[in-house]
């Protein structure tokens, strides 16, 4: 964050960030509400994903080192900028956000440290990728450390839909589900798979033409006779959950991992047209008096607990990033190991759809603005 001492600055910083985050400003956020007297406890402030900060996740740490998180959660990157662009400066220590997102902010100038990658496990990562992520980096420097991931692919109901049929984007067409498929409502995963549907590969399904946009537009445009609704975090989960939509474009396991473990019939894969990864990241807020802190909470997610404990969140697993996280994984909770394909030689093992390329990270549109995307998107919805 710009310094706190130099008004003129943070408002320009602000701005910026404003455009960016369009529509989503007036997106209301999650807050959890907490009174609790903590003496001499020291208090940081997460902007985050919902569940980051929840007791499954935390606990631990707190009380190691007498620390209360408060958080701020948003569902989405650009309700991400909207809540940072509308708070004050020092509002936030640490924030938990998206690797396409993790690289506007470090864009933005002044508003996330530099960070020490000797203070980070990356000769522990799963995947070469994972050291220099992408948008993590700016100029040879570090400024966001990767900490978890997940795939999103085709999600759906197995009472209405076979795994043969899931394997493929088309199955969003099918009769079997008109009038059934649901959307998070976000445009980027949403986006990309319809455009990896349409064969945008190489370099990304990010990285397309103008020509390859319209089509893309096209296409996604004929998806609306089959479409139930668009919903938003905790309707993602219901409307799965009770059978209100048998499909679910944008998503992945990390709504239908948790979904099927109450009893629904639910499931995801990655079809044979491939699938997108998103990636979580934390990054230190530069005006933040706790940075020290800050620091040892991010150190001590890539140790193997935090890891065993992000695989297994409560409000949405994620695949571990480091190998000593996995194998504290496959020895703890071998059930969750085997369920996300983490165990080694499986076939749907994370790593190895990645290194055989089937596997596209998600990012912000490279040949169009993420305005473009986020305005198509607004149409989309209201055709």
């Amino acid at each position: 964050m710009a310094k706190s001492d130099n008004g003129k600055r943070i408002r320009t910083t602000r701005r910026k960030l404003l455009q960016y985050s369009g529509a989503a400003a007036g997106v209301a956020l999650f807050t959890p509400y907490v009174h609790r007297s903590w003496a001499q406890t020291v208090e940081l402030n997460m902007l985050s994903w919902y569940g980051l900060a929840e007791p499954d996740m935390v606990e631990e740490f707190e009380a190691q080192n007498n620390v209360k998180f408060k958080p701020k959660y948003y569902a989405g990157g650009d309700n991400m900028l909207a809540a940072l662009a509308q708070s004050p400066a020092g509002t936030f220590d640490i924030i938990h956000t998206d690797a396409e997102y993790a690289r506007i902010l470090i864009e933005r100038g002044d508003l996330v440290d530099e960070l020490d990658p000797a203070d980070y496990p990356f000769d522990d990562m799963q995947h070469d990728d994972f050291t220099k992520f992408p948008g993590h980096w700016k100029d040879g420097k570090l400024y966001s450390v990767m900490t978890r991931f997940g795939h999103l692919g085709v999600s759906y109901n197995t009472e209405a839909v076979t795994r043969e049929e899931a394997m493929s984007y088309d199955v969003f067409w099918s009769p079997k589900v008109k009038g059934k498929v649901g959307h998070f409502d976000w445009h980027l995963p949403n986006l990309g798979e319809v455009s990896l549907l349409n064969g945008n590969t190489d370099p990304s399904p990010f990285d397309i033409s103008d020509a390859a946009w319209d089509k893309l537009k096209e296409k996604t445009l004929t998806l609306k006779p089959q479409v139930k609704g668009f919903f938003d975090y905790g309707g993602t989960f219901a409307s799965l959950k009770n059978g209100e939509i048998l499909a679910c474009v944008g998503i992945g396991d990390w709504v239908t991992g948790v979904v099927a473990k109450d009893g629904a019939p639910v499931d995801s894969v990655v079809p044979r047209e491939g699938g997108i990864q998103w990636t979580e990241s934390y990054s230190i807020v530069s005006s933040s008096t706790k940075k020290d802190m800050a620091k040892k909470y991010i150190q001590y997610t890539l140790t193997p607990p935090g890891q065993v404990r992000s695989a297994n969140m409560a409000a949405y697993p994620g695949f571990c990033v480091t190998k000593s996280g996995q194998a504290a994984l496959i020895e703890q909770t071998p059930d969750e190991a085997k369920r996300t394909s983490q165990m080694p030689g499986m076939a749907n093992h994370p790593v190895t759809l990645i290194k055989e390329g089937r596997i596209h990270y998600r990012d912000t549109p490279k040949q169009q603005s993420l305005e473009d995307w986020n305005e198509f998107w607004s149409e989309y919805k209201n055709a």
